[in-house]
């Protein structure tokens, strides 16, 4: 699934889906407490994949698997790879060291025998023993020639390899043959304490061998794989990849025949699992409940769902859900009670498609990934960490969690580490490095770095005549009212300047450009039309920020608004506004109204989906936004880059690696650094904790919650559904039973 305000930057994207999101892990820490218990085992993530015995499944069968699009490539170490990208080669290629539910990276007996560091000093050696078993699909050994053509590709010695990181690869000084090709030794230059990311996914040498293979070669194609399964066909005109078993598999056999994944955009899902054309599909909030609504359908006789004992469904609030599912307001869903028999077609289309949906189960956990707030340190007020973490310190973290994870059953606990998710070995909550939640305190560093109340109010002697460009809307109008003109032709024409000005700003907001806190008491701002059911349930307008559903705070005074030298303290909160993005945007109100509280007003800028990253975030136009950072295994490694000092280029302009908040330090470079060259395991995650706590400290980025991983299944379907940390086993997964309910008789195509 896609989501927005999640960065598919390149350091991650080896091992973790690089999420591009919106924003949902148990974590049972409160939030700004420093938890000294580190056992894993007892808040370690659930999965919910139906597990099930091979001997359960049924052989044979198609599965079709959504996914946002056809992979742009199938070289998961280019930039353009995505989750769809590791989705597939996750089936093809080898993978060393898996992660298990924990997070935690395993040996994978398919493809080695074994895999250690042997030797310390003078260097660090690693011997790989391959499993003596391990075939590409043209039925040459997995050996030596395959890691050094990949080492060599992904080194970064070589620019003609266009690819999209090298982290580890670099510290590679040699690779050599063992005994015979089974065998194969690593020897580095620096120690790397994440050896084991490398080489996963493997390549075969005929991708790796030569940048015009490596550049082109494996972008729609893999001619030779080694996995339980084995590319068929990739064809972007009907949106499918397909994966036929490997009859060269020496592991155990897949369970399906075939695996096609096919490309299904996220509003357009819940009619694909009606239709029966796909039996997985991550889904969010809004299907998930669709899907579970279906489950209480008991009809059959073209009605809404039953009622009776043990049901709260009655006729009318089947009709009204329906209604409202179909578009309508509570009013319509009202006239079509009275209206049922002259509706009875649509009625039963909709009985329909509760029947279909309820073949499917919501299988839900958390997923290794958190959503943070981040804050822009580069110029302006946040670039004082004074500001940085009175921000953090009005925010309470529990209620936005509580607002995305409650609804949907979900544990809504705060993450207490930006390295590490509670379950994982060497989690620890670092944020009492920041503080708890203190309005009072928040306030206290604000007065510190000189934003005091009334201080936005300009005195006379402040205000520059000619200075309309400082002025929006109202203010400016009145001001060019006032202001003497020497002619009446003059005052007409700074009138219409004043009238222009007015229209301007209106265009602004209906962009989707708000400032709260500059407006009356329940006004709502011209041109945000975002009125929703909730709107109307609740009563009342709703809030003068995006998204509406949220009452509007009320409105300071200049004397509460926080200023400095006349100018107020406002901050560009950047949200997503497509209609996947619906969860961002009821924190950011929530965030809003906290900021308001302590009289901070934000300016609120809603924007596309797709510019929402790249011409906001990564551009640096923002001083909040909200964006999501996937687990991983390996922090030292992946962490780096995305809290590293960023450092001036040649043209002034700042090298923030994937920094987006651009706040740093050389100390948490330091740690970093030492974590990345430790090899005793313990002695790194100290390092990293370290690290942590002074990520905390700078407060650049706010670990909000943890994001929910919801996935419609197939309720016949074992071994697949909301995977968490864990690294999917494809050759397990089917259908249970004798007659597989994905053959071709049972599905609706």
């Amino acid at each position: 699934m896609a989501h927005v305000g999640v960065p598919s930057g390149t350091a991650r994207k080896r091992r973790s889906v690089a999420l591009l999101a919106t924003g949902v892990l148990t974590i049972p820490v409160l939030a700004g407490c420093t938890s000294e218990s580190e056992d894993p085992t007892s808040v370690a993530v659930r999965q919910d994949i139906a597990p099930a015995s091979r001997d359960r499944i049924a052989d044979g069968s198609t599965l079709d698997w959504a996914i946002d699009a056809v992979p742009a490539t199938l070289n998961a170490y280019q930039a353009d790879a995505d989750s769809a990208t590791n989705r597939v080669t996750g089936a093809l290629l080898p993978s060393l060291f898996p992660l298990d539910a924990q997070g935690e990276p395993t040996l994978n007996p398919d493809y080695l025998e074994s895999a250690k560091v042997i030797e310390r000093e003078p260097k660090q050696v690693v011997l790989y023993k391959l499993n003596q078993q391990a075939v590409w699909s043209d039925g040459r050994e997995i050996g030596a020639p395959d890691f050094v053509a990949q080492w060599r590709a992904l080194s970064g010695k070589d620019s003609a390899f266009w690819t999209a990181r090298n982290a580890g690869y670099e510290r590679i000084e040699k690779i050599e043959r063992g005994k015979d090709d089974l065998q194969v030794r690593v020897t580095f230059s620096k120690p790397y304490a994440d050896w084991r990311s490398l080489f996963s996914p493997l390549y075969p040498k005929e991708v790796t061998g030569s940048p015009a293979s490596f550049n082109d070669g494996a972008r729609t194609t893999l001619k030779n794989t080694a996995g339980p399964f084995r590319l068929r066909s990739v064809s972007k005109a009907k949106g499918t990849v397909v994966l036929d078993r490997n009859p060269r598999w020496w592991g155990d056999r897949a369970k399906l025949e075939s695996l096609v994944f096919r490309a299904v955009k996220q509003e357009d899902r819940t009619e694909a699992l009606t239709e029966g054309t796909v039996d997985v599909a991550d889904i969010d909030a809004a299907a998930a409940h669709s899907v579970t609504l279906a489950a209480r359908y008991r009809g059959g006789n073209g009605q809404p769902p039953a009622h009776g004992p043990g049901s709260d469904t009655t006729p009318a609030s089947a009709l009204r859900s329906w209604a409202l599912a179909h578009g309508s307001d509570e009013d319509v869903a009202e006239t079509a009670k009275a209206a049922r028999k002259k509706n009875q077609e649509a009625i039963a289309v909709y009985a329909a498609d509760q029947k279909a949906l309820s073949a499917f189960a919501v299988r839900k956990s958390l997923e290794p990934a958190y959503t943070q707030l981040a804050l822009n340190g580069e110029s302006g007020p946040l670039s004082d960490d004074r500001v940085r973490r009175a921000i953090a310190r009005t925010l309470d973290r529990q209620e936005l969690a509580d607002t995305v994870l409650k609804p949907l059953g979900l544990p809504a606990n705060p993450p207490g580490s930006h390295l590490a998710l509670a379950g994982q070995p060497g989690y620890k909550d670092g944020s009492g490095a920041l503080g708890d939640r203190d309005t009072k305190e928040a306030r206290a560093l604000l007065a510190d770095a000189g934003w005091t109340p009334g201080g936005a109010a300009r005195r006379t002697e402040d205000v520059k005549a000619g200075s309309e460009a400082e002025k929006t809307g109202k203010d400016a109008k009145d001001e060019a009212k006032k202001s003497p003109s020497p002619t009446a032709s003059g005052k007409a024409d700074k009138e219409k300047d004043a009238d222009k000005a007015e229209k301007d700003d209106k265009a602004s907001r209906d962009e989707g450009t708000y400032i709260v806190g500059d407006d009356k008491p329940g006004e709502r701002p011209a041109g945000d039309s975002e009125v929703t059911a909730q709107d109307r349930q609740t009563g009342g307008a709703a809030g003068a920020y995006a998204p509406g559903g949220t009452a509007a705070p009320a409105a300071g005074s200049a004397k509460t608004r926080l200023g400095k030298d006349g100018k107020p303290l406002t901050l560009r909160f950047v949200l997503p506004s497509g209609p996947g993005s619906q969860s961002l945007r009821a924190v950011g109100d929530r965030i809003v109204a906290m900021l308001d509280s302590i009289g901070i007003s934000t300016q609120i800028t809603k924007v596309d989906d797709d510019s929402y990253f790249k011409d906001h975030i990564a551009s640096g136009a923002y001083d909040m936004a909200l964006y999501s950072w996937p687990a991983t295994a390996y922090p030292a490694t992946d962490g780096r880059p995305i809290f590293a000092k960023p450092e001036p280029a040649t043209d002034g302009s700042l090298l923030v690696e994937q920094n987006y908040t651009r706040v740093g330090s050389d100390h948490i470079d330091q740690l970093f650094d030492r974590a990345v060259a430790e090899l005793d395991t313990d002695a790194s995650r100290d390092l990293l904790k370290q690290a942590d706590a002074r990520i905390w400290a700078a407060a650049g980025s706010i670990p909000l919650y943890q994001r929910p991983q919801l996935v419609a299944v197939d309720k016949k379907l074992a071994n697949i559904g909301a995977f968490g940390f864990a690294s999917p086993r494809y050759q397990d997964i089917g259908f249970i039973g004798r007659e597989a309910a994905g053959s071709p008789a049972n599905r609706k195509k």
